[in-house]
């Protein structure tokens, strides 16, 4: 485990995506008072350069151990930020992310208030499992390039001649004493009428 969690918060106000349903300076500030969060700093477009540089900034200045980025959905961009925490020494995967646009602000374009409350309650979320966060190493396993076929039917047959002219090298297995599957059954087949 590591030292005692120093989370930094970055709240993202994605232009107006977020920042005009959500209140991010309200958001920022009660950020800055949940336990064990060292930094609480709200930025115009966090994935953009200037925002990932001030990310880096505060991780080497303030000493963070553990980065939650409240901003867009994963899907997006949880790849520029564990690049970016990985560019300071920070083990990536001691990064959260906290999907506040799609579940916030798009969703409650209506309602900034109850936008604002439902973003603490996904961020104090992401908080509490960035806690936990252990970090991880990426293993890299070789692959042998061989597959297993298991059926000599006219399926597996093809599947295997297939696999082999793919380059893998294949092991066709059956049960029977001879190839074939049901085709052995049926004395002409279509198209030909063989």
């Amino acid at each position: 485990m590591l030292d005692k969690p120093r989370i930094g918060v970055f709240v993202c106000e994605c232009g107006i995506n977020i920042a005009g349903t959500v209140d991010c300076d309200e958001l920022t500030e009660w950020a800055s008072t949940i336990p064990d969060v060292a930094l609480a700093i709200k930025n115009r477009y966090t994935c953009a350069e200037p925002g990932q540089e001030e990310i880096k900034h505060y991780i080497r200045e303030k000493n963070l151990n553990r980065v939650v980025v409240a901003s867009c959905t994963p899907r997006m961009h949880e790849s520029t930020f564990r690049n970016c925490c990985a560019d300071t020494g920070l083990n990536p995967y001691l990064f959260e992310m906290a999907n506040i646009r799609e579940h916030c602000s798009w969703v409650h374009s209506h309602d900034r208030e109850g936008a604002t409350e439902k973003a603490k309650d996904i961020i104090k979320i992401a908080v509490a499992r960035a806690r936990f966060l252990e970090a991880q190493e990426e293993l890299e396993v070789p692959v042998t390039r061989a597959a297993l076929v298991v059926g000599a039917g006219i399926a597996g047959i093809q599947t295997s001649l297939d696999l082999a002219d793919a380059g893998y090298q294949v092991y066709l297995v059956e049960r029977e004493p001879s190839i074939g599957g049901l085709m052995t059954h049926i004395n002409k087949s279509f198209p030909t009428m063989d």
